[in-house]
């Protein structure tokens, strides 16, 4: 019979997986306005091990509308706020990471066609606008999510939590 894991065989799992994964992964956070996006963001960041999130126009992870969906997950990624994308992308560049704007773009190759290993923060932007001009501009490179079904886009939080996983999923795999 098959059966879900327990607490300690989840610990053991997780460690395993650590032990496997080289480099060092950062969110960049656009324009992202709405707080329940921006706590799932912090959730997904928590389970890949996402080391510090730069944001831009924002709502703060303590805003009670972030924790709700974050559900407790800010406690373990660190922040900071900027009032420009230029000064956080200098920032994730400061940290040493290249930045990778996921967005649908002139330019942008499939995801899983970049070079995602090493120290890489990956930009995500505004709801309904995407990245600004801006930083689409200043981006190391730009790749986007393939998608077969008939609606264009997907929301923030998903699409970032699909390319945490590429990026993860890249460097395993190599």
């Amino acid at each position: 019979m098959t059966r879900s894991l327990g607490g300690t065989e989840l610990k053991r799992l997780h460690r395993e997986w650590r032990r496997r994964t080289e480099g060092r992964l950062g969110l960049l956070l656009d324009g992202v306005q709405n707080p329940f996006n921006v706590g799932a963001i912090l959730r997904t960041a928590a389970a890949f091990s996402v080391e510090h999130l730069w944001l831009v126009g924002a709502p703060s992870p303590t805003d009670a509308k972030v924790q709700k969906t974050a559900l407790g997950s800010q406690r373990f990624c660190t922040w900071s706020v900027h009032d420009t994308s230029a000064e956080a992308a200098a920032a994730a560049r400061a940290a040493g990471r290249r930045i990778v704007g996921v967005e649908l773009a002139e330019g942008a190759r499939p995801l899983h066609e970049l070079d995602l290993s090493g120290d890489v923060c990956l930009a995500v932007g505004h709801e309904d606008r995407g990245l600004s001009k801006e930083l689409l501009a200043s981006c190391d490179a730009l790749g986007f999510i393939p998608q077969l079904g008939r609606i264009g886009s997907l929301n923030v939080a998903t699409a970032t939590a699909i390319a945490c996983y590429e990026a993860r999923r890249a460097a395993w795999t190599t």
